[in-house]
């Protein structure tokens, strides 16, 4: 266990150097190179992160941040008093302070990030702004399964706030998986808050992953100089170029990092060869139907409750309650 600053003790259970090693060589491998998204969030990642989440092409943080100021006290009414909240991907902890601010009494709060120096940041910052909350940080990939300490009797009921659309980084049948593992920890009469990215024209969703400043180039980038750094790699970052792209038939938006030239890199002694224009895929960004959304979540045992969501129907906020 690692403190946070002499509070809150952080539970760590990210992947180790190993994993991430098999992971990549693994991924590389592929006819289709691709990296996992999980990995982008290391410390320059999470704040180049935090960067792409203000810049104006990038509707989904402010999009889903109106939408829970305009609805706090209608969310916190819905969820009701002593409910533990357990965030997946904690992140900047702005949406988590309009959630925990709202709620009635909230029994403990456990924030699940993969990234340590960005939790044990956001968890200091939590205990100075709420030091009344139980706070139980946990450093994890939630990709994995996981558990949550049990306060009971004094939690009333445990909910999942599952914010910025970060399930639309799975896959269908991983995402399936992971809603069916949320409906297994919070339990019968537990909740998922959760934000969804809508469907809307491909020109707004190419600009939003692909910005004029270029900062989610440099944050797609730097997942290859992690590499080099953790595993030492010999990517050259100036002969890779980011790439987004909508891909209309499976209904999401894709990173890429594509190689400008015939080349052979190194990664933990294995070479690994790029033809002129070969792509590796970095990330998936799903966006989703209301009514089909629905559907997947019934199907993990889920039941809706009540959603909201923007004058342009760009963003959803949902509450699901475990049937």
């Amino acid at each position: 266990m690692d403190g946070a600053a002499d509070g809150s003790e952080i539970v760590d259970l990210r992947p180790g150097l190993r994993q991430f090693r098999a992971d990549v060589l693994r991924g590389l491998s592929l006819p289709q190179k691709g990296l996992p998204s999980k990995y982008f969030y290391d410390a320059e990642g999470a704040r180049l992160f935090d960067a792409i989440c203000g810049l104006p092409e990038y509707y989904p943080t402010r999009t889903e941040l109106g939408i829970l100021r305009a609805h706090a006290a209608e969310i916190a009414a819905t969820i009701g008093p002593r409910a533990m909240v357990i965030e997946l991907g904690s992140g900047s902890g702005v949406k988590t302070r309009l959630l925990l601010a709202a709620l009635e009494a909230p029994a403990a709060y456990v924030p699940v990030e993969i990234s340590p120096d960005y939790l044990a940041h956001e968890v200091r910052r939590l205990e100075a702004d709420f030091p009344a909350l139980d706070i139980l940080p946990l450093c994890a990939d939630f990709q994995r399964p996981f558990s949550v300490p049990d306060i009971a009797p004094v939690e009333r009921r445990r909910v999942v706030f599952f914010p910025g659309s970060t399930l639309g980084n799975f896959s269908p049948g991983p995402a399936r998986a992971l809603l069916r593992h949320l409906r297994e920890i919070v339990g019968l009469g537990g909740g998922l808050l959760i934000g969804i990215d809508l469907c809307k024209p491909r020109d707004v969703l190419e600009r939003a992953y692909d910005d004029s400043a270029g900062v989610t180039a440099a944050f797609n980038l730097n997942l290859l100089a992690r590499i080099n750094r953790e595993l030492g790699g010999d990517f050259d970052l100036q002969q890779f170029r980011h790439r987004a792209r909508f891909n209309a038939d499976a209904s999401r938006m894709e990173m890429h990092l594509q190689s400008l030239r015939e080349q052979t890199v190194h990664v933990a002694e294995r070479a690994f060869h790029f033809a002129l224009g070969e792509t590796i895929h970095t990330e998936n960004s799903y966006k989703y139907e209301t009514a089909a959304f629905e559907r997947e979540a019934l199907a993990a045992g889920f039941a809706s409750r009540q959603s909201w969501t923007d004058a342009r129907g760009w963003f959803a906020v949902w509450y699901f309650e475990a049937a």
